[in-house]
């Protein structure tokens, strides 16, 4: 194990003014924790482009590694600690748990974190099919448990995802087509019309077929559930457009953080609202969650959401890429230079 390794580091000078570059750093720097990772892949999401300028909503403290995501091997294990499920040569995933946030995160060779916030590689998945899913597979994956608890079945009509041509767009049209849902695409993104199609989705609108701004409390009911990774105007649409019982989950706000909205769907339909909360999903839930997405949810062409696998030193454009919207489907991330 070597002492010094590279990183993708952010750091923010006297004036205020916030660059990232690639760095040397060692072993030492790195926060407390009982597990030490060997990070083989890390994966790029919209929450990484706002670590990658500084977002004040997501770096802490300067100087900041990115990278929510991280899938590799253990190189140590403290033996003094509750860490004894993990030895040196084990494959693991970590996916949230402040990762990339409050602590340095997988733009990294190594990453250090508290054993409790590890998992294990699943039976059926490798280190970079985990990556491929990341925390857009994970969190589209909860949606979707989300829709099947509220007992929505196949034939009750069409459910339809918003900002499908994202990390998380993707995996829930996949996942829900997988099931046997009838899937409706959101996006604006002609170039990414085919991939959903091979993907499982039977439709796919532009955002203004499925967008209304009027103040009606109600609209036409369309859709038996949703998942929205866009938040504001779309979500509150959505809310107000799905039929009695549905169900809708919400995961992002790149729309918006407001919610333009009466209570009528919910008093009147009895829609409900469930909000998708990765980061901090309890430990149980996501050794579920995984268990499925590399058994009986394990996706047939997970290979074909990547877009890309870049290093450390090829990182700036698709984080430029990400953040104007221009990404569709997943970007890999290798902690290696040129």
């Amino acid at each position: 194990m070597s002492e010094n390794f590279s990183c993708y580091l952010v750091r923010k000078n006297d004036d205020g003014q916030v660059r990232a570059a690639v760095e040397r750093i060692g072993l030492g720097d790195l926060p407390s924790g009982e597990v030490t990772i060997r990070v083989t892949y890390s994966s790029l999401n919209y929450k990484d482009a706002l670590a990658a300028t500084g977002h004040p909503g997501v770096v802490r403290s300067f100087p900041h590694v990115p990278g929510v995501d991280a899938a590799g091997v253990v190189e140590l294990s403290d033996p003094s600690s509750d860490s004894d499920q993990f030895t040196p040569g084990d494959k693991v995933l970590i996916t949230g748990c402040q990762l990339g946030a409050a602590r340095w995160g997988g733009y990294a060779a190594y990453v250090r974190m508290p054993a409790e916030s590890v998992v294990p590689l699943p039976d059926g998945l490798s280190l970079r099919e985990s990556m491929i899913y990341g925390t857009a597979g994970f969190t589209a994956a909860q949606s979707v448990q989300a829709i099947l608890d509220h007992e929505i079945d196949t034939s009750r009509g069409p459910v339809v995802v918003t900002g499908a041509s994202g990390g998380v767009g993707c995996m829930a049209v996949a996942l829900l087509a997988k099931l046997g849902y009838e899937v409706v695409a959101v996006s604006g993104k002609e170039s990414a019309h085919d991939l959903l199609r091979e993907l499982g989705a039977v439709e796919i609108l532009p955002r203004d077929k499925v967008v209304d701004k009027s103040d009606g409390p109600l609209l036409g009911s369309r859709w038996s559930a949703a998942v929205d990774t866009v938040g504001g105007a779309t979500l509150a649409t959505l809310i107000r457009s799905t039929m009695h019982r549905g169900c809708v989950t919400a995961c992002g706000l790149v729309g918006g953080h407001e919610l333009p909205l009466t209570v009528y769907p919910f008093i009147l339909r009895g829609v409900t609202l469930v909000g998708i909360d990765s980061e901090k999903c309890p430990m149980p839930e996501r050794l579920a969650i995984w268990s499925r997405l590399a058994g009986e949810w394990k996706l047939d062409r997970l290979e074909s959401m990547v877009s890309s696998t870049v290093n450390l030193t090829g990182l700036d454009k698709p984080i430029e890429a990400i953040l104007a919207g221009r990404i569709c489907g997943r970007t890999l991330v290798e902690p290696t230079v040129d």
